[in-house]
Parts: structure tokens; C-alpha cells; sequence
């Protein structure tokens, strides 16, 4: 990377700013995300790719005479000796939750800004967001016992979003919202990544689909020829090419 921006590196390189940088950073994210369930040849390579987008900031601030590599590596060594007190120092964790929560009671006596929830960001994908913030208020004692409270919640809040879908439509996207959310805190009772059982569920859908318009189009109509029985029946066909 010094050779790059230095003097007689690279032109491109020696153009980008931060700002420029923003996209390939939330870019490269995605791609190690979508590597990670392919190939661990490719997960490497993108992790490579992710890896790169912190050198090149770094670089970019060291400019500025903000920090450098180092100072980013020796910052996140000392994060995670001071929140894991369990480890480095007198405090104990016989679980992942115990764990959790004291990482978070760290972090609140760190002086954070933003309550008790703070530090998850808001350009996080929704549901991802979600989870992250269920998690911290549940490090916090606020929380249901069991998943069963939480099947509880979302019938209440299903109950909720169709009665406003047939009295008041306004509504309904503030009810749907209150049930994502608790279909959030389902998940993360039943020790499920809520982003990531929805990725899946959509690349299962894709999946069939594309399954179904073969289909479809073997009785010599499109999708958008076909009627709703055609479609049904495709998809069905589809179900069971796949559990086969």
C-alpha cells in the first residue's frame, strides 16, 4: 500500500479518499459473506479483499497524522483484553451469555455514547440490526425466559398486524415492523442468525423458482402466461426435485 500511494505508485490509487473507498468497503463485506458458505479457497481471497479496505484507511489517516496499522491492531488488542475480564483478569463466564454480558458491562463502564444499547449501527442491515439490539438488552436481564414467551409474542404481534390490515391499513406497516422484530428475538432464543436464516430462505426461494419457470416452460407458457394451478403444481414439482 506505500508503494501504491507513495510517489510514483499507482494514479488510482493515489485518487481515493475515504469517501470513495466507502463503497468496495460494504462491497468486499458482502462478498467474504457470500465466499464463507462457497469455497474456503474463495473465503480466503475475500477475506483478503476485506483485509486490504482496513490497510488502505489506515494509510489514508496515517497521512492525516491520525493513527496507522499498528495503532488499529493495538487498539483492538487492548478492546479485547479490557472486555474479557473473564479471561485476562479476575471476573468469570461459564457461558456464552455470561460471556456476552460481561463484555457489555465493560463497554457501559467505558463511558459509551448512546445508552446501554449503544454502538450498533444504524446503517446495518434491518435485521441484522435487530438481532444485534435484542442482544445487548437481553445481556441486560431484559429479556424472555424461554422461547416460549417469545412464540407468545409473535402470535400477539401477528394478532396485531391483522387487525390493522382490515381496520386501519395506516397501521400496518408499524404492526409488521413489531413482528419482525419479535420473529428476531424468536430466532435468537432458538440460537438462530436471523440475517442469515433469511438469506438462506431467499436463495431457497430463487432456488425453486427458477426450478418452477423450467418447469413452466416445458408446457410451452411463461410464468407470467401461466395461471396460478400451473404455477402451484410447478413449484411443487420443484419441492420435490430438490428433497430428492
Amino acid at each position: 500500500m506505500d508503494m501504491l500511494r507513495d510517489p510514483g505508485g499507482c494514479p488510482w490509487d493515489a485518487a481515493q479518499t475515504l469517501d470513495t473507498l466507502k463503497p468496495y468497503l460494504i462491497e468486499e463485506a458482502y462478498e467474504v459473506l457470500e465466499a464463507m458458505d462457497e469455497d474456503p479457497q474463495e473465503h480466503c481471497v475475500e477475506l483478503g479483499d476485506l483485509l486490504l479496505q482496513v490497510v488502505f484507511q489506515s494509510r489514508l489517516q496515517r497521512e492525516e497524522g491520525h493513527f496507522a496499522i499498528d495503532d488499529v491492531i493495538a487498539a483492538i488488542c487492548d478492546k479485547l483484553v479490557r472486555r474479557h475480564p473473564h479471561v485476562f483478569a479476575d471476573a468469570t463466564a461459564g457461558t456464552a451469555e455470561e460471556a456476552l454480558a460481561n463484555w457489555e458491562q465493560q463497554k457501559a463502564s467505558e463511558g459509551k455514547v448512546g445508552g446501554s444499547l449503544g454502538g450498533v449501527p444504524k446503517q446495518l442491515p434491518a435485521l441484522l440490526r435487530a438481532q444485534r439490539t435484542s442482544e445487548k438488552a437481553a445481556a441486560l436481564g431484559f429479556d424472555w425466559a424461554d422461547h416460549h414467551g417469545v412464540v407468545d409474542k409473535v402470535r400477539e404481534e401477528l394478532a396485531e398486524v391483522e387487525e390493522a390490515a382490515a381496520e386501519q391499513p395506516e397501521r400496518a406497516a408499524d404492526e409488521i415492523g413489531d413482528l419482525l422484530f419479535a420473529v428476531v428475538n424468536l430466532a435468537r432464543h432458538l440460537s438462530v442468525d436471523a440475517e442469515e436464516a433469511l438469506r438462506k430462505a431467499s436463495d431457497k426461494f430463487v432456488g425453486r423458482f427458477r426450478a418452477m419457470e423450467r418447469h413452466v416452460k416445458e408446457g410451452g407458457v411463461t410464468v407470467a402466461e401461466a395461471d396460478m394451478e400451473t404455477l402451484n403444481a410447478a413449484w411443487e414439482v420443484a419441492k420435490a426435485d430438490e428433497a430428492a
